[in-house]
């Protein structure tokens, strides 16, 4: 007889047999995973040989492609072929770090990260920086090939080319970068090779007969693309006999070590201990920690010229940390660094905390979320309706969500968040010209000789031939002008136009996805501003304006607009003691207009019988009374009024 239980040895433990044969792990099909686990990954034993990899064995490269074309999951494999993480670690998308990335499955910063690759006998240094893909972190793909001397052109073989396919790979071009194009997701079945490669040797004029044929989701052939790595593009340049100078791509703030440097050395070495010297600014500080990212910080002795690595110095001031800034060892003259220009807002927004007392611990989040991404503007602004506050500035409306998203979910607080506005520009008689970003300050009547400008995008969208006509009126619609007409296949066609950038920030991607059944791809760049007859909208609560919900539209859309926005105004704001008339407003001109009914008490509930001027009486004084209570009241409008009304119009 099997006894059902067994004395175990002392300090033991009594398991489940289930949880015995248990995996810990999981492929990334899901399959469990059974056997002995690996130990873990040693980062000391696999950085032992760092410091003898001299600079020609160094590759810094990118990978560069249109959204969804699946950059992060290339990367993945590139990561477990040469052991960085584990290939039995089940994590997608390993280098999007952000909630916001793995939720929404998009790109948003660029992450860096080191490998060490042993090719025919020799250890190679492979610095690989995985860029978004999206139009609007344009700025970060520019700081991201700055530190390159290659890229990866990854195009996915059943899509093509893609609008911001063509826009990161003339960054890449402009800045003289060695360009290997690879095809992914060759195993669909709805996959083109020959189509897409004629479209890359017709469009970029590029010989596409080296071009790599891969899956990154299965791993199919992923492993060639290392030693094409190693052949195809040249090791950094660089002496380290000379005075150090370095380049200043990325910094993020630690609450521990404070701001956090990510660097390009161009020529030196920088240890810990050294003392650094901004160029630009002539700030000191001491190196407390110098590393890679392999795949997190990983401390090493020293950096070298033509590596990239993070810097923890004494810096703890967010704004002495200037993206593109040049740094060099104390007591030495250098030529400081091209740079980066600074990025200019396309979008702005009025940000208002909804509890007031929450303004400063606000504040000290926003200057955190922004060392991170310099291209946000901020500027503070008081509302007589939310109370102080910021006017912020951002790349496009998706860069606005993610950095809503940032701040609720890295330190779970919320804005309420004005309509989106676009900077315009007011001439005078004179000539003097002033961009105005804030509705609040922008003229309520044009005066005589005074000319107004909005700014112009030029739009590039390619869709699937069939749905032409259907993208071309809505073009027209949002006042478009077609300056192009490109047929890139016979199915698929590349349209140009000069759209006002004021239409695309109210859902003009949306509406085009809706148009093309999702198909559809857009890029965009500045073009400009140009002549319009714009006008300000304001919205009158009881006779006064309320700043928050003021706006400035084009004057065929002002009627629409305006009905829209009191229609649903008058279904959040409460009933008061009187009548309250809300109103839209253009030019001292009343467009629209909605009231809300008083709260009324039956006064006469009393009166049973008598004369009829007994009941009269009551109700004439109850008149009286409210008519003096609506000369003398303001009517008061909660925060959350103005939240809900915001979250409205979103979902709409």
């Amino acid at each position: 007889m099997i006894p059902r239980f067994q004395f175990l040895p002392k300090r033991s433990f009594i398991r489940p047999i289930s949880l015995l044969f248990t995996p810990s792990k999981r492929s990334l099909s899901g399959a469990p995973v059974f056997g002995k686990p690996e130990k873990p990954r040693d980062s000391k034993a696999a950085l032992s040989v760092l410091d003898s990899i001299p600079r020609e064995q160094i590759r810094n490269w990118a990978v560069i492609a249109h959204i969804d074309h699946g950059k992060s999951t290339l990367s993945d494999c590139l990561l477990k072929l040469t052991g960085v993480i584990d290939k039995n670690n089940a994590k997608n998308q390993f280098l999007d770090k952000l909630a916001v990335e793995r939720r929404r499955g998009i790109t948003v910063k660029a992450q860096t990260c080191s490998m060490i690759y042993h090719y025919q006998n020799k250890p190679y240094l492979l610095n690989l920086i995985d860029t978004p893909g999206h139009v609007d972190f344009r700025e970060e793909v520019m700081h991201s090939l700055a530190a390159c001397e290659g890229c990866i052109l990854l195009v996915d073989a059943s899509q093509g080319i893609q609008a911001q396919t063509l826009s990161n790979f003339y960054m890449a071009f402009a800045q003289n970068l060695v360009v290997l194009p690879v095809l992914n997701k060759v195993d669909l079945p709805t996959a083109d090779v020959e189509k897409t490669l004629n479209q890359i040797e017709q469009t970029f004029e590029l010989d596409v007969s080296d071009t790599l044929f891969i899956s990154s989701k299965s791993g199919t052939n992923v492993e060639k693309i290392l030693p094409e790595i190693v052949h195809r593009f040249p090791p950094p340049e660089g002496d380290e006999s000379k005075p150090l100078r370095s380049l200043l791509i990325d910094c993020w703030y630690n609450n521990y070590q404070g701001v956090i440097s990510l660097v390009r050395l161009m020529d030196g070495t920088l240890k810990k201990g050294q003392k650094l010297m901004s160029v630009n600014t002539g700030r000191k500080y001491e190196v407390q920690q110098v590393g890679i990212m392999y795949p997190d910080m990983t401390e090493t002795a020293e950096l070298r010229a033509g590596q990239v690595g993070y810097v923890v110095s004494n810096m703890k001031n967010i704004d002495e940390a200037i993206i593109g800034d040049t740094f060099t060892t104390v007591g030495q003259s250098v030529e400081p660094l091209p740079g980066f220009s600074v990025p200019k807002p396309m979008v702005f927004v009025g940000a208002f905390p909804t509890d007031s007392s929450d303004f400063e611990r606000l504040n000290d989040c926003i200057e955190q979320l922004t060392l991170n991404d310099r291209s946000i503007h901020v500027e503070k602004e008081t509302s007589s309706a939310l109370g102080m506050g910021w006017r912020l500035g951002f790349l496009g409306t998706l860069h606005l969500s993610v950095f809503v998203e940032r701040l609720q979910d890295e330190y779970d607080r919320k804005l309420v968040i004005t309509s989106p506005t676009v900077p315009y520009l007011i001439r005078d008689q004179d000539g003097k010209e002033e961009i105005i970003s804030n509705p609040n300050v922008f003229p309520s009547r044009r005066m005589r000789h005074q000319e107004f400008f909005e700014p112009i995008v030029e739009a590039t969208i390619i869709i699937p031939s069939e749905y032409l006509g259907d993208v071309i009126k809505l073009c027209e619609s949002c006042r478009g002008i077609q300056e192009d007409c490109t047929f890139l296949s016979e199915t698929r066609c590349m349209l140009k136009y000069h759209i006002p950038l004021a239409h695309l920030v109210e859902d003009f991607f949306g509406r085009l996805k809706g148009q093309t059944s999702g198909y559809a791809t857009l890029d965009y760049e500045d073009a400009g501003y140009a002549p319009t007859d714009i006008v300000k909208l304001s919205v009158h609560v009881n006779g006064q304006s309320v700043d928050a919900l003021c706006t400035v539209v084009h004057r065929s859309l002002a009627l629409n607009r305006g009905r829209e926005w009191i229609n649903r105004l008058r279904e959040l704001l409460p009933k008061q003691l009187y009548e309250v008339a809300i109103q839209a407003v253009v030019e001292s001109k009343v467009l629209a207009r909605q009231n809300i009914a008083a709260l009324r008490k039956n006064v006469t509930a009393k009166c049973y019988g008598g004369d009829w001027t007994r009941k009269q009486k009551l109700l004439n004084k109850q008149k009286e009374g409210k008519s003096r209570l609506r000369q003398s009241s303001n009517v008061s409008i909660d925060k959350s009024v103005f939240y809900q009304f915001m979250m409205k119009k979103t979902s709409n």
